[in-house]
């Protein structure tokens, strides 16, 4: 039997449960004194970069929520920074819940949009700068949140990070089309989002992804 020219095949909200959870569950092997270090390549300190991602995951649910989705516009929640530098979130973890409050904070956040991207129909168009997009774009942009910021996290919390390739292959196939398709799903992932170097590839300066429906 010949092999399978097929594509990846498209992100769903079980993919994006999975990266949280994945995510979370790596995160829990932080040394409680860390999350003050820089998150990799970041200017956020770890627990701020936490934060920055369940913002992202909550306001991608938001996104989605309204029974006429915006289609020029984020929903209009306030987002403020808590410190100079820090991101500008409408998400912030309560910092007397300590690191498993945090990572509470992040799985809820994930698991609002794995909730609207499964009940969403495919039809829903939303707003985002990258592009309108649909519910499995979101789920997309999700899980390369949620990669590519463990990424930074594990950086700097001194922990072992490397997602399913399966997931960073669907990521890229829905997000960042012209990316290389003959490397390591990972790595091009990384080079994508402006994080490493790829054999061939010099490092990106500036990046985007392409958020709006591939049909």
């Amino acid at each position: 039997m010949p092999p399978s020219t097929a594509g990846p095949l498209p992100v769903t909200a079980d993919d994006l449960e999975q990266a949280v959870q994945l995510a979370v569950a790596t995160l829990r092997e932080a040394p409680s004194a860390a999350w003050d270090r820089k998150a990799g390549s970041l200017e956020w300190d770890c627990w701020e970069t936490v934060e920055h991602l369940s913002d992202d995951l909550f306001a991608y649910a938001a996104q989605l929520g309204p029974k006429a989705p915006p289609l020029e516009s984020d929903v209009p929640f306030v987002w403020e920074s808590r410190g100079p530098g820090g991101p500008a979130n409408a998400v912030h973890a309560d910092r007397a819940a300590g690191s498993a409050g945090l990572l509470q904070v992040l799985e809820a956040s994930g698991a609002l949009l794995v909730a609207m991207v499964r009940t969403t129909p495919s039809r829903v168009r939303a707003y985002h700068v990258f592009g309108v997009s649909d519910p499995v774009g979101f789920a997309a942009m999700g899980i390369m949140e949620t990669l590519v910021h463990t990424h930074d996290l594990a950086e700097g919390l001194g922990l072992a990070w490397t997602p399913p390739a399966d997931l960073c292959s669907r990521v890229l196939a829905r997000l960042f089309p012209d990316a290389p398709s003959t490397t390591a799903p990972w790595p091009t992932l990384l080079w994508a989002t402006g994080r490493a170097e790829l054999p061939g590839h010099p490092r990106l300066t500036t990046w985007r992804w392409h958020g709006t429906p591939r049909s």
